[in-house]
């Protein structure tokens, strides 16, 4: 995922944090902000401490960063979201994962269904 896609500044995820909106399964959360008149998308990725040690967690943000990419052409243009990642996501794969992801992504309006099917 290219660097212009990824949220980083402190105050940028906090105003999603508060200002946005948060749909959730049992492996992830998703905060959704609109932002009109963007040109692709953003996202920020969050895996506590509590989830393993560092290793495992890094592994965990590039399987999001890796489903996040394969479903690109899939997500609005106009959001930045927030993804961040529970207890329960510790022991999955990587296809457990961007299943989880889709599905919270579809419960969030982020991904268009159409499209989605097309990559799939």
């Amino acid at each position: 995922m290219k660097k212009r896609y990824r949220i980083k500044k402190e105050n940028e995820f906090q105003q999603v944090f508060h200002h946005g909106k948060s749909i959730a399964n049992r492996q992830i959360v998703i905060y959704t902000y609109n932002k009109p008149n963007q040109e692709h998308f953003r996202v920020g990725l969050s895996v506590g401490k509590k989830i393993g040690n560092a290793v495992k967690r890094n592994q965990i943000k590039r399987y999001l960063r890796q489903a996040i990419h394969e479903l690109e052409p899939a997500i609005q243009s106009d959001l930045d979201f927030l993804v961040i990642a529970r207890k329960d996501i510790e022991n999955k794969d990587f296809h457990q994962i961007k299943k989880s992801l889709i599905h919270v992504m579809s419960l969030a309006k982020v991904i268009d269904k159409q499209t989605l099917n097309k990559i799939l």
